[in-house]
């Protein structure tokens, strides 16, 4: 029997959520013995290979490409789950909302203390994704099932969900992995 299939990206974020995903240690082993890895940073797939039990996003929405893979994760994944502060609520990334992106702009590539650039350009390769006027949490652009906060959530709680997906059960987490007091 396949097993099912479990995708990971990481956007606008600081890819600590996916740290969580190596922190749950000896239990990964338990983990690639029940999932397959499909596009994920874990295994370096870089495109998906079938269709996904579940997506699992950290980081929120900056630029163009980061809409465009939230865009493919939602058609690809049966479920799609924002992890993290980034995903779920814009977190640090979304600090620039409160600052016109040209202002931004100019500050990181003109005006800045450290800055210096004899040019006097800013950066406009088309390799370069645009970026977004705001940062948007990743359910402002898709449907977006479950929602995991914490800057990281704990690898216990990152388990649990897991564990709740393969046995088909409701995700219903204990106070224990949702508090942060």
């Amino acid at each position: 029997m396949e097993k099912p299939k479990i995708a990971t990206t990481s956007l606008a974020g600081c890819f600590g959520c996916h740290m969580t995903l190596l922190d749950i240690d000896d239990r990964i082993l338990k983990l690639i013995e029940l999932i397959d890895f499909d596009k994920s940073p874990v295994d370096d797939i870089k495109e998906f290979s079938g269709r996904c039990l579940a997506g699992i996003i950290e980081g929120s929405c900056a630029n163009e490409e980061n809409v465009s893979v939230l865009q493919d994760f939602r058609k690809n994944c049966d479920v799609l789950i924002s992890l993290g502060d980034c995903a779920t609520m814009g977190g640090l990334p979304a600090m620039r909302n409160m600052v016109p992106l040209k202002e931004c702009l100019d500050e990181a590539y003109l005006n800045g203390p450290s800055v210096y650039n004899p040019s006097g350009k800013i950066p406009s390769d088309p390799e370069i994704p645009l970026l977004l006027n705001k940062v948007y949490p990743c359910h402002e652009v898709v449907k977006i099932d479950y929602y995991i906060p914490g800057c990281p959530p704990s690898a216990d709680t990152l388990w649990e969900i897991l564990v709740a997906l393969l046995n088909n059960e409701p995700i219903n987490l204990p106070y224990r992995l949702v508090k942060y007091d």
